[in-house]
């Protein structure tokens, strides 16, 4: 079953009752979630990684609301439905399910899936690691591809055309927009 690129953009029911059509046919499904701000190849070669995982790959996506809680008011750059619609296009990418909260629990007891994965510098904490293994799943640790991340990219972004670094700080960037 292939869905064309916007119709993988799914609330989390469908994705839901997509699950359980997966699992009925046997496939492996894999999760990962995060902001993917600035969609760069160190994302694209995580998401590869993550697919190869199994036969079917779900991105929970933080809706803009969360991100700005979690990163400050000047985060995100690019819009949600942006950003998943970039997700969505990539091949190793089956569906894209928002999350309002800060963090995906919800979403990944309502999935269940096979494997989460999460990038290897979030070993310290991999949230829904309870209920994966609680479930029969497992949680593994995609490789992180050094000089791409989007604290790099927004760096040079800002150094290119202010010479300052980009302040990435959430509490520096939420004081800075009260100023």
């Amino acid at each position: 079953m292939s869905l064309s690129a916007l119709s993988k953009i799914l609330p989390p029911k469908t994705a839901g009752e997509l699950r359980s059509l997966w699992k009925a046919a046997q496939e492996t499904v894999v999760m990962t979630n995060g902001t993917f701000d600035l969609l760069h190849a160190g994302h694209t070669a995580y998401l590869e990684w993550a697919r190869n995982q199994g036969d079917r790959l779900i991105v929970g996506l933080n809706t803009d609301a969360s991100i700005r809680r979690i990163k400050g008011d000047k985060r995100p750059l690019v819009a949600e439905q942006h950003r998943a619609a970039l997700l969505a296009a990539l091949e190793c990418v089956d569906a894209v399910v928002f999350f309002d909260e800060d963090e995906p629990k919800d979403l990944i007891a309502r999935l269940l899936p096979d494997i989460l994965v999460k990038a290897e510098d979030w070993s310290h904490y991999v949230s829904g690691r309870d209920i994966v293994e609680a479930n029969g799943g497992e949680i593994r640790l995609a490789p992180m591809v050094e000089g791409l991340s989007t604290s790099d990219l927004l760096n040079k972004i800002c150094r290119t055309f202010t010479g300052q670094p980009a302040q990435l700080d959430p509490q520096k960037q939420r004081s800075a927009t009260k100023v």
